[in-house]
């Protein structure tokens, strides 16, 4: 057994002992183990060849290696250095080139294809043929058929990719850890709501900045500073410099993306044309739900049409609440960081409504346990915290839980790490350290996963008080957590989240509707000082603007779906040494809210197609895809009682425990009895009259 920490398979990992300088032993350390294996499955004998010693060794060959790197690649998410970056990135290209290298092993894809073309490949069944048949297309799709030169160019272009992507990542964060704001006169900060104002006054104190008699207010480029600063801040010019900041993250040097948008795009094109296939985005979506770009373009397409009138009359009214709300004031299209801001103004107008007045009734602890509590009554699950100090962690703020089913088997334990720092990654994410699930001898290895954040983090002696939005955040990610944690398959490569893409965030968003359920707030939705629910008043303005502007939601996702494709598709476009936003824009154009100046479209911050190989590239329409799932498999729960333990148990029964073991559509309908109906999403989003509700 290797000493280094890396390689450790301990499951309670011993973060304090992970330092960048052991990082390229262990990758080499991995290396060596993964070719190892990998070379004495390709040695075989072909008449020897079994099931076991083929697809399930294949499986097995390279896990040391990826659970090692899956701790590298984590820290340098949460806990990023220079000095890790740099070994990160060093072995990055040779770790990337190593995966995409097995694929095109000319001895290894003999013996698969021997295997397969074997009496007793013949005779498999279920789960086993399920990873048969998808590690043969693993093996065609990745370019095991082509002759040697072009194998070769793909195993460059993986190595290239992978640098480049993460360059592209790097340089979001640095951009965004670059830039901060600092107020000092408090006048300029009217209309800021008083927790953003404690959290700003707080964050320029740990800078040295103000003092007793003349403070300092220090704003940043994340999402918890942001968002209120362009919602509620009256001053205008405040507001541009935010916006525009923000606006220019991977767009201006040192941290400028566009020469690697278009470098990025340009492999991905080569990559796809090796494959023979007309573009990436068909390499991509092949073997998902759509199958095809054109599906999913016609899908967003469809989508497009059918918010278009709703979206149009959305932004005609802001500009006219905007006309009303500054007499003599100027009229037409607003300006970008005008858009938040007018739209919270027209919202507390029709409605009575202030996101703010929700935060007090959701401190983060009280959010947390109700969510625990509805995956015990839906799921069966049962969430208990170790104690601080029990186990180690990557920083302070983090939290380590255990995970119980129903049956009382405890089947994991997940890591959450909710608030941001400059050293980690913005957005929300889950990711698996250790995937577990069952044994072929019956027993069951526990699954390691963790759930990360940018939420509003504790101030001015208040707890962290979440918005509703964050509140839906956090059960998204504990939903993608549900679907590893939950799987029942006993091939790692097909358990748990490692489905399709356009199926993957079934199990997130689906999480998400308990959020506006009076009969789940009132579990945890709880005034932190009070302890008293929401009032009837706040929650039904609430749900009353629930929809307000939300046409302009669905066209912001369709537009950054339709961006993604566009340049996926019709990629000698954008990959040129022009730089791509003009025709980008254009190309979105018919999606996004006029204004004056247009807004730049987000590619080259655009981290969810640009910061991977391959990551949601050509996949990002998914989430609309996913919606449509989750907002028609939710009319179940409606119907039979939120919190019914039948359709929960259902639903792990039928799509949580199941993994990829089937294909995703027929798991749908074997939960729904019928394919996805449209309707559920458009009724939900208030663009369909409820008359019209899907068939049951």
């Amino acid at each position: 057994m290797s000493d280094n920490p890396f390689l450790d398979p301990s499951f309670e990992i011993r973060w304090s002992r992970l330092s960048p300088e052991q990082v390229g032993p262990a990758v080499d350390e991995g290396l060596g183990r993964a070719q190892a294996a990998l070379d004495a499955i390709a040695a075989k004998d072909p008449a020897s060849l079994t099931f076991e010693n083929t697809i399930a060794a294949l499986e097995e060959a390279t896990e040391d290696l990826s659970v090692a790197w899956g701790k590298v690649a984590h820290l340098q998410s949460v806990a990023d250095t220079p000095a890790l970056r740099a070994a990160h990135n060093a072995a990055l290209p040779r770790v990337s080139a190593f995966f995409a290298r097995i694929r095109l092993n000319g001895a290894l894809w003999e013996r698969v294809r021997a295997f397969a073309g074997s009496p007793s490949a013949a005779s498999l069944t279920g789960v086993r043929r399920r990873l048969l048949e998808e590690t043969l297309a693993d093996f065609r799709e990745a370019g095991a058929d082509l002759d040697p030169a072009r194998k070769q160019r793909l195993e460059a272009l993986q190595g290239e990719l992978a640098e480049v992507t993460q360059k592209f990542s790097d340089n979001v964060l640095d951009a965004t850890n670059g830039w901060d704001l600092v107020v000092r006169e408090e006048r300029r900060l009217a209309g800021l709501p008083e927790r953003a104002k404690a959290a700003a006054r707080q964050s320029a104190a740990e800078r040295g900045l103000g003092a007793e008699g003349a403070p300092a207010w220090r704003f940043t480029l994340q999402a918890p500073s942001t968002e209120p600063f362009l919602t509620y801040l009256e001053d205008p010019e405040l507001r541009r410099q935010m916006w525009e900041a923000a606006a220019a993250v991977g767009a201006r040097a040192p941290h400028d993306n566009t020469g690697l948008v278009g470098r990025i795009l340009a492999l991905r094109a080569e990559k796809a044309s090796i494959l023979g296939k007309a573009h990436f985005a068909d390499s991509v979506l092949e073997r998902r739900m759509a199958k095809s770009a054109d599906r999913a373009l016609a899908f967003l397409k469809d989508l497009r049409s059918r918010c278009a009138p709703a979206f149009e009359r959305e932004c005609r009214e802001l500009e006219e609440a905007r006309t009303a709300g500054e007499p003599g004031g100027p009229a037409g299209r607003l300006a970008p960081w005008e858009i938040a801001f007018w739209s919270e103004r027209l919202r507390r107008a029709r409605y009575d409504f202030d996101e703010e007045a929700l935060r007090p009734y959701f401190p983060m602890d009280r959010v947390v346990a109700g969510l625990f509590e509805i995956a015990r009554r839906v799921f069966g699950v049962r969430v208990t915290e170790r104690p601080q100090g029990q186990v180690e962690t990557w920083h302070p703020d983090v939290r380590f839980y255990d995970v119980d089913d129903r049956r009382g088997r405890r089947v994991g334990c997940f890591y959450a790490d909710w608030h941001p720092r400059e050293a980690k990654r913005g957005g929300a994410w889950m990711n698996t350290l250790i995937t577990g699930g069952p044994r072929a001898d019956g027993s069951r290895a526990p699954h390691l996963g963790l759930i990360c954040g940018n939420l509003t983090p504790p101030a001015g002696g208040r707890p962290a008080l979440l918005s509703h939005r964050e509140v839906e955040t956090l059960f998204h990610e504990f939903g993608h957590l549900l679907h590893g944690l939950l799987g029942e398959v006993e091939f790692k490569s097909l358990n748990g989240i490692n489905v399709a893409w356009d199926f993957v965030e079934l199990p997130s968003q689906i999480l998400e509707n308990w959020c506006w359920e009076r009969e789940s707030l009132d579990l945890f939705a709880r005034h932190h000082e009070t302890g008293e629910a929401i009032p009837e008043g706040i929650f039904r303005r609430m749900t009353q603007a629930k929809n307000f502007r939300s046409a302009c939601a669905v066209m912001r996702q369709v537009s950054l779906a339709k961006l993604d494709l566009i340049v996926h598709t019709q990629t000698a476009e954008f990959s040129g040494p022009a730089d791509p936003e003009p025709a980008l824009r254009a190309a979105v154009a018919d999606c996004l809210v006029p204004t004056e100046p247009p807004a730049p479209t987000a590619a080259k911050r655009f981290t969810h197609i640009f910061a991977d190989p391959v990551g949601y590239a050509a996949g990002y329409y998914s989430y609309k895809w996913a919606e449509v799932l989750d907002a028609d498999a939710f009319t179940r729960f409606k119907a039979e009682g939120i919190f019914s333990s039948r359709v929960g148990s259902e639903f792990v029964d039928k799509i949580l425990s199941r993994g990829n073991s089937d294909d995703p559509a027929r798991l749908f309908r074997d939960f729904m009895g019928r394919d996805p109906d449209l309707g559920a999403l458009l009724i939900r989003c208030g663009l369909l009259p409820s008359a019209e509700a899907p068939r049951s």
